[in-house]
This record gives structure tokens, C-alpha cells and sequence, in this order.
């Protein structure tokens, strides 16, 4: 017997968790299968920011720009434990972007989304602020706006948490074998991490693999595509903590792009991101020296303290998978998305994503479901307009309350523990320290305020299997645990790992 579905999301990054959450929302059964982890490949390796993309002015994206721009208000709202406030300064000198090139774009940036509840951009003296401080001398004015930062594999997790609190299953480390389009809909076979293929059924299919997405439409559908990816890889290092304050730095180069310094972790400083054309395997992505030391010149250029390659502590690389516009210059692909909808004369629909950033995947996912709506009988209206994430609902005082809650709840965690907790589950953070009324109470203690009763959270309720899903995207406390720490997480991790057993659908199909 095969398991049916109204919807089956190939793709566990952001636009396919986003589509997944959208669609069970709308009333559909959907089933998201996701070959790695939730958020395993680009979404988990962004610059970390929910923004409109100010360089994207000088491109002429008005329309990307706005949409982003409106998203990041309603995100802000949605998940404010995920996305915060942060100011940028961003130092200018002879040479650069010429002073009225930079009002004018940043008077656009600071209307193009509608009425924004974060300050507005100005121009700014640095000497003696703490903007200046990190600064070379001669750099003494600039410019500051508002944009904000943002958990990226966490909001991953948060679209697929709702997605199945709305009846979706969530089947991570299950590869889609095949899909083939027959009379009604399509019949697609399935390999969760078992090893046992299952046959499922759905009226529609997505693709939302990404980077995979032209592949996946010739290897797994035998349907050629008429868009096209284009991969240009983005790497970031992260480095001791480079300056005091809660702000950031976006930094312009001689080449014009921008690079963005931006307070990670508490103690460190993230820097990103470059933009290179990439056709090597999808799999085996990694910063190279070269990328290395384009980052650092481009802090130098404009810090007082210079960094080195041996300064970088940890670094990443992911693919951006753009549509493939044509033009030469990776670093002026378009963000923007494209969705192809293919009927094949009628027959059950396929919709491929091409393109799309993290900020607009709320608004790519309700344009999805649009599209599809005349095409799956029982599609619901839209619905995440003005909808809270899991978590979001942080209550009286906000992030601030919600801080001071935990704290008073459980007074035996350090301060430092208690924002981490807040900042990544909201208001669900209650409910992982239960009634704990000890550090004991915890469990095991694994250091940088990590405990089992978190681990425990993330296996049921995360699909984390193993302790990269845990130290390095639902959390990045693999910056601050030593090795013995880190190999105690994943003998745990493999001890408590059931993700077999959660593709409850799946298996009831065999």
C-alpha cells in the first residue's frame, strides 16, 4: 500500500521547509523528504543576515529589494528569538562609492519595503564613537542604516517544525529514488536512512533542491529543464571577537563588492562572503586559501588591527544556487527566484525553484503555493503572512521578557546559557528545561551550557541525529567545546538516535 499525499517537497532547505509549512497550512498532506539533514548545504552557510541586499540597488532589483525589505519586517515579527536588529556602520573614504551615490541608495533602502520599525539610515562622524574605534586613522565618516541578523539553519528547523505541527511529515536522511508522472499525479519511490525503498503517491510535486535542481529534474524525473543553476560559492571565516559593540561593518572593496564583519557567538567576529563561479561536486565544497586571504585584506583595508589567515578559527563555504541569468559577473547574478511550473499538457503539476534567498523564502513559498493552487483541488488561501513560527510567541517584553522568565525560572544556568536558549527555541526553551530545579536535573553536562535535556529536545523534536545536525546548525557551540566534548556529544548522539523512527508514513508503507 502506498502512502498518498497531495504534496510531495523534494528539498529540506529553507524554500522547501517554507513550501512544506505553507501547503500543510493550506489543508494539503505533504510530505517533505530531504536526502541529508534539515538545512545541511546552503541554507545553513549563509552571511547570517535577513536584509533586503542594499549592494542590490546598484543592480536595479527594486523588486527583490522590496519584497526582501517587507519580509525582514514580517520575519521580525514571526521569530524575533531568530531574527534581531543590528546596525550597520559602513566607512567610506575617497575612491569608493561616491557620497551621493551612497545617500541616494540608502533614502531607497530605507522606503522601498514600506513603514519599518528599525531606525533610519544617516550619515555619520566615527572619530571618537565606537563605530570608529576598530577603524584606520583617516577613516573618520561614513554612514549607518539598519538591517537585521539571522539565524539561518534554526529558521529552517522553525518552517519544518510548524510544517508538521500541521500534520506534514518530515522525512530527513530519505533520498527520493524516482518520480514518475502518471494518470492523476505521480508515483516517486523513496529510500529513507534504512535502506528500505517505499513507494508514495502525491497529485503534485516541488523541487526545491537547490543546487541539485537541474540534476534532480534529469536524474530523478527524466524531465529536462528549460532553467538553468548557476553555482557561485560563497565562504566565510569567523575570527576572534574584532571590535566592541553590537554592530556590524559592511566594508566596500576596490573591486565593488561589499564584505560584511558582523559579532558572532558572543566572541567572535563572522566575515563573508566571497563570490566564485563553482562546477566542481555539490558535496565537496570548502573555502580555499585564496578566499582566505581576499577576506582578510578586505578587513585590513579598513581596521586598524590586521588579521591573518592564522587568526581564522573556523570558516564555511556553501553554493548559492542562482538562476542562471547569463551575466558574467558572478557577484551580479540576480537573487531573485524563479518558479517553473511544468503541466506537461495538463498533467500533474511540478513546480522547480530556481534562485531566492533566505530573506523572501516565506514570500517564495506563498507565491509557490499560488501557483499550484489551481492545480491541487482543496489548496487553502495564503496564510504566513501575519503567522508566528514555533517559538515566536515570546510574550510579555519580548526577547528581553522571555530572557528574564528563563533566568528566573532556572537560576542555576549562567546568564550567557540563558540568552542561548532564549535566542534559539523562544518561548520552547520553557519547555526543555521542564521542571529542572538543578543543573542535575539536566542531565549530562557536555560544557558551553550544554545539556542532555537539550540534546534530548533535539532529537525528538528537531530531527538532529547526529552531533554536526547538533555543535554545528541548530547550534555552533562546536566553536566552544574542546574535542573530548565534542566526541561525548556524538557517542550520545549515536546512542539516541531514532531517525529511523520518525518516518512514522513511511514506514507504515513498507
Amino acid at each position: 500500500m502506498k502512502a498518498e499525499y497531495d504534496l510531495i517537497v523534494a528539498g529540506g532547505g529553507i524554500n522547501g521547509a517554507a513550501i512544506a509549512r505553507d501547503a500543510a497550512g493550506r489543508g494539503l498532506r505533504v510530505l517533505l523528504v530531504e536526502q541529508h539533514d534539515l538545512a545541511s548545504h546552503t541554507s545553513s552557510a549563509s552571511t547570517k543576515l535577513i536584509h533586503g541586499g542594499l549592494r542590490y540597488l546598484e543592480q536595479y532589483e527594486f523588486r527583490l529589494v522590496a519584497e526582501a525589505l517587507a519580509e525582514r519586517e514580517r520575519l521580525m515579527a514571526a521569530a524575533p528569538h531568530l531574527i534581531r536588529p543590528l546596525r550597520f556602520a559602513l566607512p567610506h573614504a575617497p575612491g569608493m562609492r561616491p557620497g551621493w551615490m551612497m545617500r541616494i541608495g540608502l533614502f531607497l533602502y530605507d522606503r522601498l519595503g514600506g513603514r519599518s520599525r528599525l531606525p533610519r539610515s544617516l550619515a555619520a562622524r566615527f572619530a571618537g564613537t565606537p563605530y570608529g574605534a576598530p577603524l584606520r586613522d583617516g577613516v573618520t565618516r561614513g554612514y549607518l542604516y539598519s538591517d537585521c541578523w539571522g539565524d539561518d539553519a534554526r529558521l529552517v528547523v522553525a518552517c519544518a517544525q510548524d510544517a508538521a505541527a500541521r500534520g506534514a511529515d518530515i522525512a530527513t536522511r530519505t533520498r527520493l529514488d524516482h518520480a514518475e508522472r502518471v494518470a492523476g499525479g505521480w508515483d516517486v519511490r523513496v529510500t529513507p536512512a534504512d535502506g528500505q525503498t517505499r513507494a508514495v503517491r502525491a497529485r503534485a510535486l516541488v523541487n526545491a533542491t537547490g543546487g541539485w535542481a537541474q540534476r534532480f529534474l534529469a536524474e530523478r524525473t527524466s524531465i529536462t529543464a528549460h532553467d538553468k543553476v548557476r553555482l557561485v560559492k560563497g565562504s566565510h571565516i569567523v575570527t576572534r571577537r574584532l571590535f566592541d559593540g553590537d554592530h556590524a561593518y559592511l566594508l566596500q572593496n576596490p573591486d565593488k563588492r561589499v564584505i560584511f564583519a558582523i559579532p558572532y557567538e558572543d566572541r567572535y567576529t563572522l566575515i563573508g562572503t566571497t563570490d566564485v563561479p563553482w562546477d566542481g561536486p555539490l558535496d565537496q565544497v570548502a573555502i580555499d586559501a585564496d578566499e582566505t586571504d581576499y577576506l582578510c585584506a578586505a578587513v585590513n583595508r579598513w581596521f586598524a588591527t590586521p588579521i591573518t589567515p592564522d587568526d581564522v578559527v573556523w570558516s564555511y563555504a556553501g553554493l548559492r544556487p542562482l538562476h542562471d541569468d547569463a551575466e558574467a559577473n558572478p557577484s551580479e547574478v540576480s537573487r531573485d527566484y524563479v518558479l517553473a511550473l511544468d503541466t506537461a499538457d495538463g498533467g500533474a503539476p511540478l513546480l522547480s525553484v530556481f534562485g531566492g534567498k533566505i530573506t523572501t523564502h516565506r514570500a517564495l513559498a506563498e507565491h509557490a503555493m499560488d501557483r499550484l493552487h489551481a492545480h491541487v483541488d482543496g489548496t487553502g488561501p495564503a496564510w504566513t503572512g501575519a503567522a508566528v513560527l514555533p517559538g515566536g510567541d515570546v510574550g510579555a517584553g519580548g526577547l528581553n521578557g522571555l530572557i528574564a522568565r528563563i533566568a528566573q525560572s532556572a537560576p542555576f544556568l549562567d546568564a550567557a546559557t540563558v540568552r542561548r536558549l532564549a535566542q534559539s527555541y523562544g518561548s520552547r526553551a520553557l519547555a526543555i528545561l521542564g521542571d529542572a530545579r538543578c543543573a542535575g536535573d539536566l542531565g549530562i553536562a557536555f560544557g558551553a551550557g550544554l545539556y542532555e535535556a537539550e540534546l534530548r529536545h533535539l532529537v525528538a523534536h528537531e530531527w538532529a541525529a547526529t552531533a554536526q545536525d547538533v555543535l554545528w546548525r541548530r547550534s555552533k557551540l562546536g566553536l566552544q567545546l574542546d574535542a573530548d566534548a565534542i566526541a561525548a556529544v556524538a557517542r550520545w548522539m549515536d546512542a539516541n538516535n531514532i531517525a529511523d523512527e520518525r518516518n512514522i508514513a513511511l514506514n507504515a508503507a513498507r
